[in-house]
């Protein structure tokens, strides 16, 4: 289950309330209203078993894959894209593969989708199921909406004779260390990346770190812990030799062939060493582990590395480096004992780390790396692409006299290489993208770069290169509008992102899914916007004083290669930087060598039609700045702000009395629907038609802290008539500040929270399990609480029963529910998407009271939901969550979302995936963007 749950955590979507029942792993299992449900009774009467039905309508294998013999194949090329497999970053393999899928999408180029389970079981899924939340979202759908192979030669044959190239999108296993490459070898299928024999020498950290030594290249001191065979005196030798402490020498302990961050780890000493290799090795991460010296005060690195020859003549390229700084604030116990870059640093938002591109080292050791990696990768035998990791030490650091005459010796420090990833990350804001970026490919022109440079090692696809097939996309730049000149119906489109809440990361993430989509149409000029942070959201509730307070605000326009960060303050340090004359000089200077350097390569080739975006700085504006541009250049504003301004109206005032159109819900809707009080006074007279509200009880942030918790709480828990119940700001977005309360010493440690600013609540902090609850800055002045609302819990079990892995397992009596539901479409005629219902993880089987109805209350809950959406004057697009009683669909109401999470698998989109016809993230955002702007009598 560990895996699972660190996927899980991952990959969920980022923008939902903080789970605050027992157990806090959860994902979302659709209510699919073409699904039945059969059920299969225990003797006992107590114990039932959910089990997915397929639909007929369910689509496995677009149709066009597979053709028939000798039928002509208009020259388009078929691309399987294989994600998943075993390793705990299948989770990331799925993010990659949105990412790639949506990127090289075209006519002359046709897409297969398929999966390896964590079994290495190999299934065929419709481009739709992609975009499903986390691996056990894939594994529980599988039966009912995959086309399952027998055995991986079954499923080589299929690739044979299905697709023309295959392009691995699997991290770690399976992946890179040489296992699909040599599934596809023997059965000479092309694919993308570096061959089997290569992938297993290179994936092994020891083995590489051996044929880097070999090659002549500086490698850093290591120990081989295997199984049992290494003993801990064999380790105590090899601290002494490399003079470091057996009871308190630092060193980095890490899985030889996990990747590059899964399992590292900072020991002390032989035996703390020993022990933690031990637990890699009994957790089933890797039987090899090896044990390195910490280089203490090296500055990290990674390149990419694209290989631009023809065939098999290699001709590989650096792009731009990044350095990769860790940032640990005001904790120097923690910067001594966990200063790397691991798994979470790389893969979630977080300030703890820092990218720098191209990085802050003399131009000399920028170009030594750059020679350095494109040389690895030669003397490796790598091909098309891959990122290599490694270090720069200063010179003050003690090098061995053995070392002296090896490759990486710089006059500024030494360089080492110490990871080589066979298929770097690929998720939208990956490395890839960003150092592609800033050399002026975009993620399409880089990954179908990528592809075209594979099929020229294998002659079968050799009339796939003959002929240009890629055209750039239009240009957004002022410098290439010559040469991509506008259409006469061209539009602007500003996506804004960012601000202050606690919600703005993912703020960062939905607005840059939203501006990748929608870049799809070329009738369309999107420009990506970022609203700067500050100290904090601010508190004033008189619209006249917030408008002055939000006008003094810094809006940021952005080129391509700025968007792509992790973290809004990394996006707004990488514009400071950007208009930092000197740093511009710097990173131009390097752009234009490298890109001299690539067309060396790719002007040879006949599909490589020239670079598409332009290197050109960020603009900072006042927010009435920028709605006044918005306004002149006819824009529509797409608002992707969660929480705060973005969602309170003050931005839709402020765009409304410009007469600039925008998305979403107007300003009087949002503010209703910002303030959970006022939502539900707005919807008090619905009883009647099976809408319902929960009591009430609004306090003051100032009277929780200067009145006893042991005078509140039993005042509270009277009034509300529950001992359990359910504190939350009354204004903010729906995921901040969300706690349950059992007990006054449970009311105590959020009063503390309060009083104390805490940016965070830790895990399991009040007396019921829960996880990390993320808090409001500035606290909230006013705040909700309501009776905790008790719900049956659904569950998907991954234990086998009667041969089936994956079940619902229903369990309470209660026959409610959670769910979350999106509405779409015009004001007073919003339609509701189908819900979606929030289950548990688990892998015990838990007893079932009864069947579950959803289907039964489908179509009276959608009603209501619409009726929700109508009453309160949703227009564009929203998200509702409720309760729903599975018998009668009556509603619940919890909050409503008018600016909701629209990450790449969000459950806006497995919603509108559902739709038929099936709304494909590009055209379901520019469906948002159109019933936007014809709420303002303007045609896009």
């Amino acid at each position: 289950m560990a895996s699972l749950s660190l996927s899980l955590s991952l990959c969920q979507p980022r923008r939902k309330r903080e789970n605050i029942r027992e157990q806090s792993q959860i994902h979302s299992v659709r209510v699919l209203s073409g699904i039945r449900n059969s059920v299969k009774s225990c003797s006992l009467g107590r114990c039932s078993v959910v089990e997915p039905v397929p639909a007929a309508t369910d689509v496995v294998v677009d149709d066009a894959v597979i053709r028939e013999e000798g039928k002509e194949k208009d020259r388009v090329l078929r691309v399987g894209v294989i994600c998943g497999g075993p390793s705990a970053e299948r989770g990331i393999s799925l993010n990659s593969a949105r990412s790639v899928i949506d990127h090289i999408q075209g006519d002359d180029l046709l897409v297969s989708c398929y999966y390896i389970d964590c079994n290495l079981n190999a299934y065929a899924i419709s481009p739709a199921q992609v975009y499903s939340n986390t691996p056990a979202d894939f594994d529980f759908k599988l039966e009912s909406l995959a086309q399952g192979f027998q055995s991986l030669s079954d499923f080589a044959e299929h690739l044979a004779a299905s697709v023309d190239i295959v392009f691995p999108v699997i991290h770690g296993r399976f992946g890179e260390d040489g296992g699909i490459q040599e599934l596809l070898e023997k059965s000479n299928i092309p694919f993308v990346g570096t061959r089997s024999n290569e992938c297993r020498q290179a994936f092994d950290k020891y083995d590489s770190s051996l044929e880097l030594d070999r090659q002549g290249f500086i490698t850093v001191p290591n120990f081989l812990v295997q199984g049992s065979h290494s003993t801990e005196s064999e380790l105590s030798k090899w601290f002494a030799k490399n003079h470091l402490d057996t009871n308190s020498g630092k060193v980095v302990v890490k899985p030889a062939r996990a990747g590059s961050s899964i399992g590292v780890t900072v020991a002390y000493g032989v035996a703390d060493s020993l022990k933690k290799a031990n637990e890699i090795i009994i957790g089933g991460i890797d039987d090899r582990v090896l044990v390195e010296i910490f280089l203490e005060g090296g500055s990290e690195f990674t390149a990419i590395v694209l290989d631009i020859g023809s065939g098999h003549d290699g001709h590989p390229v650096a792009l731009l480096p990044t350095e990769v700084e860790i940032q640990l604030h005001g904790n120097a116990d923690m910067w001594e004992k966990d200063a790397i870059f691991n798994y979470r640093r790389k893969y979630l938002p977080t300030q703890q780390v820092a990218y720098h591109t191209p990085p802050r080292f003399p131009i000399e050791v920028i170009e030594s790396i750059q020679e350095g990696a494109s040389l690895v990768f030669q003397r490796l035998g790598l091909c098309d692409f891959a990122r290599i990791d490694g270090w720069l030490l200063p010179s003050s650091v003690h090098i061995s006299p053995a070392s002296e005459k090896k490759l990486g010796r710089t006059q500024s420090g030494t360089i080492i290489f110490t990871d080589i990833n066979l298929i770097s990350g690929m998720e939208q804001t990956s490395f890839l993208f960003q150092q592609a970026s800033k050399v002026g490919f975009s993620h399409s022109n880089i990954l179908r770069s990528i592809i075209q440079h594979a099929c020229l090692r294998f002659p079968s696809l050799a009339s796939y290169t003959s002929l240009s097939s890629f055209l750039p996309r239009r240009s957004k730049s002022k410098q290439l509008t010559e040469t991509f000149p506008k259409t006469k119906d061209v539009h602007k489109v500003f996506v804004i992102f960012g601000g202050d809440t606690s919600e703005r990361q993912v703020s960062l993430m939905s607005g840059t899914n939203v501006w990748l989509n929608l870049q799809a149409f070329d009738d369309l000029e999107v420009v990506p916007c970022l609203l700067a942070p500050t100290s904090g959201y601010s508190s004033k509730t008189n619209m006249d004083e917030k408008e002055l307070d939000v006008k003094m605000k810094s809006i940021w326009t952005l080129p391509y290669s700025l968007v792509l960060r992790h973290t809004t303050e990394e996006v707004l340090a990488a514009c400071i930087e950007a208009i930092d004359p000197d740093r511009a000089a710097l990173t131009s200077e390097l752009r234009n060598q490298v890109m001299n350097d690539l067309m060396e390569g790719l002007k040879k080739q006949s599909w490589f039609t020239g670079f598409d975006l332009a290197d050109e700085p960020p603009i900072r504006y006042s927010v009435e700045q920028w709605v006044k541009l918005a306004k002149e250049v006819q824009a529509t504003v797409f608002i992707a702000v969660h929480g705060g301004i973005g969602e309170d109206g003050t931005l839709q005032f402020l765009l409304e009395a410009e007469g600039v159109p925008y998305t979403g819900p107007g300003v009087k809707a949002s503010k209703i629907c910002m303030d959970k009080v006022a939502t539900s006074l707005a919807l008090n007279h619905l009883e009647k038609f099976g809408v319902l509200t929960i009591n009430k009880k609004v306090l003051r942030k100032e009277d929780l802290l200067n009145t006893s918790v042991h005078d509140i709480w039993p005042d509270l828990t009277s009034k509300l008539q529950s001992k359990t119940l359910c504190v939350k700001p009354a204004r903010d977005g729906c995921s901040t500040g969300v706690a349950r309360l059992c007990c006054l010493e449970d009311l105590a440690v959020y009063v503390k929270a309060l009083e104390e600013c805490f940016l965070q609540i830790p895990s399991n902090s009040f007396s019921k399990a829960h996880g990390v609850i993320e808090m409001p800055s500035p606290p909230p002045e006013l705040l909700i609480f309501e009776p905790f609302i008790e719900t049956d819990e659904i569950i998907v079990s991954s234990n086998a029963v009667n041969g089936n892995a994956n079940r619902l397992i229903w369990e309470g009596c209660s026959r409610w529910v959670e769910v979350t539901v999106g509405v779409i479409g015009k004001c007073g005629s919003m339609h509701s998407l189908t819900p979606s219902v929030t289950v548990k993880e688990t892998g015990d089987i838990l007893s079932l009271e009864e069947k579950f109805q959803a289907e039964a209350a489908l179509e009276s809950c959608k009603q209501r939901i619409e009726l929700i959406a109508n009453t309160l004057q949703l227009e564009g697009f929203s998200r509702i969550d409720a309760f729903v009683n599975v018998d009668s669909g009556e509603v619940l109401i919890i909050e409503v979302n008018t600016v909701p999470g629209m990450t790449p698998s969000t459950v806006l989109i497995h919603q509108a995936l559902e739709e038929e016809p099936p709304m494909y993230p590009h055209r379901f955002f520019r469906t948002l963007l159109d019933l936007g702007s014809e709420r303002f009598n303007k045609n896009i």
